[in-house]
């Protein structure tokens, strides 16, 4: 049985980062988003076997969909924003409104520099407690093709020891990408993650 109230106190503590969805001369249009940095150590503590994987449903501007799979259940966020980086957190902030989890405001804008980036110093990051929200029901899940499914258990096996190694959260940076859409790809994947646990 999901707990899904454990999953929701941690994305509610990791909302901390700021996404730039849109950019407009010298502002940006900004919004609340979780810290994967925060977020990994804690989802660590309430399933190990946790799993968060990015695909990149369009480049240009990037849209990305994110997907948690935490206490046996699965939830996705579709977000787009100004660039790769900013649309994972977005996608990310999508995901955590499917737990309940909801910003403190709408997004804002603010200054914003190229080189330096959003100027969101001054922006408070304090996210109330959401009133309780009904469970969506999860999507039934997509056929796999064999060999994916294959790749995927030897970076989760990979993942495993890493997480064992006290790396969990240096794995989760690199699978920030995703498990790769294709198998010349997940095999890039388990090699980096392989070279993680040697290093």
């Amino acid at each position: 049985m999901a707990e899904p109230h454990r999953v929701r106190d941690a994305l509610r503590a990791s909302m901390t980062a700021w996404a730039t969805l849109t950019v407009r001369d010298d502002q940006a249009r900004v919004t609340l988003a979780p810290d994967l940095d925060v977020l990994a150590p804690q989802l660590d503590a309430i399933d190990p076997g946790w799993s968060l994987t990015w695909a990149c449903d369009h480049p240009a501007p990037p849209i990305v969909r994110a997907r948690l799979s935490v206490l046996g259940a699965t939830r996705e966020g579709l977000a787009t924003a100004h660039t790769l980086q900013d649309a994972k957190l977005a996608a990310l902030a999508d995901l955590a409104r499917a737990y309940g989890v909801t910003p403190t405001s709408d997004p804002v804008w603010v200054e914003y520099d190229p080189e330096d980036g959003a100027n969101t110093s001054e922006l408070e990051t304090d996210t109330p407690t959401p009133p309780p929200a009904a469970e969506r029901p999860l999507p039934p899940q997509p056929p796999r093709d064999p060999q994916m499914e294959k790749a995927r258990r030897h970076i989760e096996d990979l993942l495993e020891q890493l997480k064992v190694a006290g790396r969990g959260g240096e794995a989760a940076r690199i699978l920030m990408r995703g498990y790769g859409e294709t198998l010349e790809e997940s095999r890039a994947i388990y090699k980096d993650l392989h070279a993680l646990l040697k290093g």
